[in-house]
């Protein structure tokens, strides 16, 4: 790369040959905040709809997890190509750029009448997402100034988890009580995200941008320092992305199909809880638990994955509520934990670099298992496929936890101040 990426701390001129911005770093900082929010409810807005989709379209229980798991071959595509480019366009381009793929992707669905439509929003939404996500976490620890890495890394994460709870939450709400239960829901969102437009269009830019910039299409890489402490991170992500897919693509049909309720607010209420648990996990625990977060979450994982296959065999709503709660619990732990391990250990010049590999495990999290939960639903039916996976996942978390121990012994990940993490 041959851009030298430069910190914008509060108080401070802006970088070289970079746009010095409407408002304060300090300002910005929040407004990205609340623009990240803002970006991830729209990906999770169709959550309590699958049914209505299933029933109105005539699709099979296989196909919506296909429907969900092409919104994270989206977000894939968008770290492995545009992973580096914001070293290059800068920050507020790419996140300007994210947020016209939101507005196209609201603009799918408000037409959806079929299957083709509906692809296209998804990969169009989670193109957005993986943009912004990765490069909004880099904005966000630029504009936070030096030693402020960590707290930036937990805003990112909890404005990235609050607005994921929030969707579902306010897609249930609308179709439940309002007209137009696959039409409004976006449209609120199409003028949410118009509103995200405005609040990134006036923040400084935090990066210096070369006069020609070079862009080269390639996957994000990982500097030697940042390895070892990548390794347990990745496969503690990789393990909450799976129970986030569980429950987000899947709890709509066990709902219907186990407990007979078709409720979309009950089902958007059920995922909002997970949500709600990860951000409260991430707030309140992280720095509390230190160096023990990552370790934690994963305990709390093979927690919460038993109560879900407990939920399963019995049929219990309550017991599917705890398993939301203890599970989102651990799942914020390890996102937030894992997050700010992997980008205080990165040099600042590949900290986004970092961040998007870092996604990139999470989403593959999200996108491989849960499709394997359709296909085994297919043949297998939904109690007895969720339980498999329940089972799986859960091997997984135990293995993140014993490599997370092996290396916490040797280098430790995060001080009980949250302060420094890695080496």
């Amino acid at each position: 790369m041959t851009s030298v990426q430069t910190r914008n701390a509060p108080g401070l001129a802006a970088p070289s040959g970079s746009r010095a911005g409407w408002v304060s770093p300090r300002r910005a900082f929040w407004l990205v905040a609340g623009a990240l929010a803002v970006t991830m409810l729209g990906t999770t807005l169709p959550t309590p709809l699958y049914d209505l989709y299933e029933r109105s379209l005539g699709l099979a229980p296989l196909m919506i997890t296909i429907i969900f798991a092409v919104y994270a071959v989206g977000v894939l595509a968008a770290l492995v190509l545009f992973g580096r480019a914001s070293d290059q366009l800068g920050r507020r381009r790419l996140l300007l750029f994210a947020l016209a793929c939101a507005v196209l992707s609201a603009g799918a669905f408000l037409l959806a009448d079929g299957l083709p439509l509906l692809f296209a929003g998804r990969v169009l939404s989670g193109l957005s997402a993986g943009i912004f996500t990765g490069t909004a976490t880099a904005t966000l620890v630029d504009l936070a100034g030096e030693g402020r890495g960590p707290r930036a890394s937990l805003v990112a994460t909890a404005s990235n988890m609050g607005g994921l709870g929030l969707g579902p939450l306010l897609a249930g709400l609308l179709a439940q009580f309002a007209p137009q239960p696959l039409r409004l829901p976006f449209w609120v969102d199409l003028g949410l995200v118009l509103l995200a437009v405005a609040a990134v269009w006036p923040i400084p830019e935090t990066v210096s941008l070369p006069a020609h910039p070079h862009l080269r299409i390639r996957r994000p890489g990982l500097p030697a320092q940042v390895r070892p402490v990548f390794t347990g991170a990745a496969i503690a992500t990789f393990t909450g992305g799976a129970v986030l897919a569980a429950f987000t693509a899947v709890a709509p049909t066990f709902l219907l199909e186990l407990l007979d309720e078709g409720s979309p607010l009950l089902a958007g209420a059920v995922v909002f809880t997970l949500f709600a648990a990860s951000a409260l996990g991430q707030i309140l625990l992280t720095r509390r638990l230190g160096r023990r977060a990552l370790v934690t979450g994963c305990v709390l994982l093979v927690i919460g994955l038993g109560l879900l296959a407990a939920a399963l065999a019995a049929a219990s709503l309550a017991l599917m509520i705890a398993a939301a709660i203890v599970a989102g619990l651990g799942q914020g732990l390890t996102l937030s934990a894992g997050l700010a391990a992997v980008t205080a250990a990165a040099p600042s010049a590949r900290r986004a670099d970092v961040a998007s590999s870092f996604f990139i495990v999470f989403y593959l999290g999200i996108a491989i298992p849960v499709v394997g939960v359709g296909v085994a639903a297919t043949f297998l039916g939904l109690r007895t496929a969720g339980i498999a996976f329940t089972v799986v996942v859960a091997v997984v978390a135990m293995l993140a936890s014993a490599v997370l121990a092996r290396t916490a012994a040797g280098r430790p990940q995060l001080d009980p101040r949250g302060v420094r993490l890695g080496s």
